[in-house]
């Protein structure tokens, strides 16, 4: 009984384990609008750094880096855009897409951004 506790255990830990940065690596389109309507578009690049950290990196019309995390089914992103601080949310689909909502320091309101994966 109790060897069956402890591989029930250990099951249980490895389905709560959260989901690793490094599965989210590598080229996405994005399409987006910006907090005024207005529509952009370009790619993005995310570079894992560790089973929890990475680097993303966004050409829309201009560049902009930052570091991102993920968390479950949630994948995060803080930039720096022109000297002014943002900070992206992203949800993660089942297909690998990221859909996400972005704000930036001094602004009201907020964008909407779709990282779709390059395969």
């Amino acid at each position: 009984m109790r060897a069956l506790a402890t591989g029930l255990l250990a099951v249980a830990l490895v389905a709560a384990s959260p989901a690793l940065a490094r599965d989210l690596g590598g080229a996405y389109r994005v399409s987006g609008t910006n907090l005024d309507g207005t529509s952009y578009s370009g790619l993005a690049t995310v570079t894992v750094i560790s089973d929890t950290t990475c680097v993303i990196e966004w050409e829309t019309g201009s560049s902009a880096q930052g570091i991102c995390m993920r968390h479950g089914d949630v994948f995060a992103a803080a930039y720096e855009l022109d000297g002014y601080f943002g900070l992206v949310v992203y949800d993660i689909l089942a297909d690998g897409t990221l859909r996400g909502t972005w704000t930036v320091t001094g602004e009201d309101g907020a964008g909407r951004e779709t990282l779709t994966p390059i395969r």
